[in-house]
């Protein structure tokens, strides 16, 4: 699974929970204070 943060970072994991996951390090790392949901990351995954 693939998706893109609106910043342009490409994020690529093997199923939702870890694409999940390294979205919201991402988020941590690189947009502090932002905080999503589950769902809300999913809904950038590309299809």
């Amino acid at each position: 699974m693939q998706m893109q943060c609106p910043c342009g970072a490409a994020l690529e994991a093997p199923d939702e929970d870890a694409l999940v996951d390294a979205a919201q390090a991402h988020l941590e790392a690189q947009h502090p204070g932002r905080s999503y949901t589950r769902e809300q990351i999913l809904f950038f995954v590309d299809p």
